[in-house]
């Protein structure tokens, strides 16, 4: 079937999520900072996605913003970074988490063929909303779909049952976008045609399904559709 919509992962495959650390560490009277957040951005990111995996197999659903927040206070901790004003300015930051540079373009591009837009995420609406706003791109979505609909994190596939009931389209009408491998297999097994951004050049996870397409950027998505 053609696809009718194509629905974005947001952190990581719409949003640079080191992009607060980076932001940060730049500011002035940040040292402690510059030395050492490509690391805690990566630990922040890491803990932030394990936490969300092991509330949903334990079924102890908390909004995204906390695990963001638990995230960050453990990868702070790690780096011996004891600075609640940090702290604050971090997670302040996170709300205007910088788009990739192709992200505009590409989803103009979506727009001009005539095929919808959306956002699939772990995120809270209104961090995706903040987030959206930030970047200026609210115009070429149509929806942010929230896993806080359901009361769980991705990859289950109540989550992914929320484009479905939003558009109304089979899982083959879908193209599903993200950065992540487990979701874009977690997406694929679904039934969604599914695109892994692998931006890092990383291996292809061993799960149960693998993506249809793999590319370096978003660039070329429109090609897809």
């Amino acid at each position: 079937m053609a696809i009718k919509v194509c629905v974005f992962d947001a952190y990581g495959t719409l949003f640079d999520v080191a992009g607060a650390a980076r932001v940060a560490s730049e500011e002035p009277g940040r040292a402690a900072l510059a030395d050492v957040w490509p690391q805690l951005a990566a630990d922040w990111r890491t803990k932030q996605l394990e936490y969300s995996w092991l509330r949903a197999v334990t079924g102890d659903y908390v909004p995204f913003w906390q695990v963001t927040k638990d995230g960050l206070d453990w990868a702070m901790e790690r780096a011996g970074l004891d600075d609640l004003e940090l702290r604050e300015r971090l997670l302040a930051l996170y709300w205007e988490l910088p788009a990739y540079r192709e992200v505009p373009m590409m989803l103009a591009q979506l727009r001009a063929k005539g095929v919808a837009a959306a956002i699939l995420s772990n995120g809270n609406k209104d961090m995706l909303e903040g987030a959206v706003d930030s970047a200026g791109i609210g115009e070429f979505l149509q929806a942010l779909l929230s896993v806080e609909q359901v009361g769980i994190f991705k990859p289950a596939r109540a989550v992914y049952d929320l484009v479905g009931q939003e558009f109304g389209c089979a899982p083959d009408e879908v193209l599903f976008v993200s950065s992540n491998g487990w979701d874009a297999a977690g997406a694929a097994a679904y039934g969604f045609d599914t695109v892994w951004v692998n931006r890092m050049g990383l291996p292809m996870d061993r799960l149960m399904a693998q993506p249809a397409h793999v590319l370096s950027d978003l660039t070329t998505i429109p090609e897809l559709v």
